[in-house]
């Protein structure tokens, strides 16, 4: 069990996951709690990458950026609302946050785009076969629960609890003490300790207390890219705190939202990544004409989608279908997006073949410099267009609320600020989307994750600099006297690992505690280093937790029949999951399953996901297996 001297994070997003493994490099104890029963929230949806200006990758790649280029786009992108002290944070803290991620949890981030409003291609995403945004906050989120298992005395994780109060002292409403939350037994319960809160935005606020409602009520009636625990928690305590919520109407519209042609009202729809148009994708409207930038602002482009005539097509030739080869394959085993001929194309539009080839000739024209663009497009990729090519991929799009600029007020040390006198609360520390005035009147793409990672690394040094302050000041005698002989040491068996010592005694190995960040080795020397270091308490626990495989079979005939919400059957690796009661807590949304519900989901769930998912997350999903089968999950 933690004491009293920790820092509570509340929100297991990426902000969340980001400061938390920050108090951890800075040596605080850590206590994280989430309301849904899985972590991730919105941050595993983002597809398109984050944002780096001057990195290593650009650097190889030859990419002639700048921190003052990137800073100067963000401005122009946030335009009346551009607060350029936070501004500053984010983007001269971006290379820092992106080689973070790359070395201190091994994360490929070697491709760059470019993004609508960026200057400079400086969006990064890896190699590999996932989502950028799920691929980074998974290897955060992995390694936290890695830790809550092997050092329990300094990580603890509370899921499926609900944060409903921030407690303040009663003699200084600027002070705030810990946090009460009510846990999935609904008793009433309290923490106490500096608060990092990182609870999300709004963008699915639809409830009594719809912020959304209240601020914008011309796009309440929008579907929503956001997952349902979306709602604007954060927001409303702090201010009910005292706290000042800033820009509230600004809700970003992203202009590409996938349309399911099975269910096209369905509020909650998935995102078609800006990374598409970043990479060449045109938007038609129902006439076979383009009628916008198609790299312009968000908000530029879905207003322009309004003002045209509606459906709208995303098209991706076969150049740029090759290079988004994930997500193309991706969005189409969801029935969101389709393979056809440039032929097959017109007559999907309804235009002639000739109206079509002339839009796309017109298009090289201007890309080639021979014409000038009527809406003034100055960046193109993987061209020519061709209406021969045999390997369109298209998808029908709207316009889709996605992100919420406004948030609550904050510092460019992440403390929140008091909305009478201006001064920042004792203790209230506010990261992510939860965080106004970032990203101003409009973000740009790239910008969420990178918004995640340098405010969440920044309000953990803000709030681990408090505790050890409150610490220093005797306000818990025996920490104080602890942290007053904290020396740090270079383990010279393993140049790379640091070893804290907490007592004058250095020399004594029993006085050494592991700090599991500061190793950016994988060799096989450096994890025997690190298990030496730890206390006897915190060793670790080989191999994963047993799960066996049920022997009961199933057909394919009889896993169809389950084929609905409430009762939802999938085949994965021949692995027959009743997954009814897990929907709820997938953090891709209920509709990522259902739309598989008595079906084989193998080929999706292997995009996305490693083996080890299914026993560490939802082992009482697995029934049985398919019949005649002997399913292998590699773990």
């Amino acid at each position: 069990m933690l004491t009293a001297d920790q820092v509570i994070v509340v929100g297991g997003g990426l902000s969340g996951l980001s400061a938390a493994h920050q108090l951890l490099i800075n040596g605080a104890n850590v206590v994280v709690l989430d309301k849904q029963g899985f972590f991730g929230g919105n941050s595993t949806k983002a597809t398109s990458g984050i944002n780096g200006a001057l990195t290593r990758t650009q650097i190889d790649l030859k990419i002639q950026d700048s921190v003052q280029q990137f800073y100067d786009d963000t401005l122009r992108s946030a335009r009346d609302l551009a607060r350029p002290e936070l501004i500053r944070v984010l983007t001269y803290n971006s290379a820092a946050a992106v080689e973070w991620l790359q070395d201190v949890f091994k994360l490929d981030l070697t491709l760059v785009s470019r993004l609508g409003g960026h200057s400079q291609p400086r969006t990064h995403r890896g190699h590999d076969a996932k989502f950028p945004g799920m691929a980074i906050t998974y290897a955060l989120m992995e390694k936290l629960e890695d830790y809550a298992e092997t050092i329990p005395d300094r990580v603890q994780i509370l899921k499926k609890a609900r944060v409903t109060k921030l407690i303040q002292d009663p003699s200084d409403e600027l002070r705030v003490l810990g946090v009460e939350y009510e846990n999935e037994n609904g008793e009433i319960l309290q923490l106490y300790g500096p608060v990092v809160l990182a609870t999300g935005g709004y963008a699915a606020d639809f409830t009594d207390s719809s912020l959304l409602k209240k601020y914008r009520p011309d796009v309440y009636g929008l579907a929503t890219t956001n997952g349902t625990h979306a709602t604007g928690d954060g927001q409303k305590m702090i201010m009910q705190a005292g706290g000042h919520g800033i820009d509230l109407e600004k809700v970003q519209v992203h202009p590409t939202g996938l349309v399911d042609p099975k269910d096209p009202d369905d509020r909650w729809k998935f995102l078609a990544a800006e990374a598409l148009r970043g990479e060449g994708g045109l938007l038609l409207n129902a006439n076979g004409d383009r009628f916008c930038d198609e790299l312009g602002h968000r908000d530029y482009v879905s207003g322009e989608i309004f003002k045209t005539k509606a459906p709208i097509r995303l098209v991706l030739n076969g150049k740029a279908s090759n290079v988004l080869d994930f997500h193309t394959k991706h969005y189409s085993g969801r029935g969101l997006m389709r393979k056809m001929t440039g032929r097959e194309l017109a007559r999907e539009i309804g235009c002639s073949e000739d109206k079509l080839k002339k839009v796309f000739d017109d298009y090289n024209a201007i890309a080639a410099g021979k014409k000038k663009d009527p809406y003034g497009k100055k960046y193109f990729s993987n061209l020519p267009l061709d209406i021969n090519d045999d390997n369109f991929h298209v998808a029908l799009v709207t316009p889709v609320l996605h992100f919420t600029m406004g948030g609550v007020e904050i510092t460019d040390q992440a403390q929140v600020l008091h909305a009478q006198s201006k001064k920042p609360f004792d203790g209230l520390y506010a990261c992510g989307e939860l965080a106004g005035g970032v990203h101003g009147a409009n973000r740009l793409g790239g910008s969420s994750l990178l918004g995640c990672v340098v405010y969440g690394r920044v309000a953990g040094d803000s709030a681990s600099q408090y505790l050890f302050q409150k610490l220093l000041k005797g306000g818990a005698s025996s920490a104080g006297k602890r942290l007053g002989m904290i020396s740090l040491h270079i383990d010279p068996s393993n140049p790379g690992q640091v070893v804290v010592n907490w007592d004058s005694n250095s020399s004594s190995p029993a006085n050494r505690e592991f700090v599991p960040y500061a190793s950016t080795s994988s060799s096989p020397s450096s994890a025997n280093a690190a298990t030496s270091a730890k206390p006897a308490s915190a060793e670790k626990k080989s191999g994963p937790k047993e799960f066996s495989i049920p022997t009961r079979e199933f057909t394919p005939e009889e896993v169809s029949k389950h084929n609905k919400k409430s009762d939802c059957w999938v085949i994965v690796k021949n692995l027959v999951m009743d997954v009814t009661n897990f929907l709820e807590d997938h953090p891709g949304g209920v509709n990522a399953i259902v739309n598989f519900a008595g079906r084989d989901a193998t080929t999706e769930f292997e995009m996305l996901h490693e083996d080890r998912v299914i026993p560490k997350y939802a082992p009482e999903s697995v029934i049985g297996r398919v019949k005649g089968t002997n399913p292998v999950l590699e773990l």
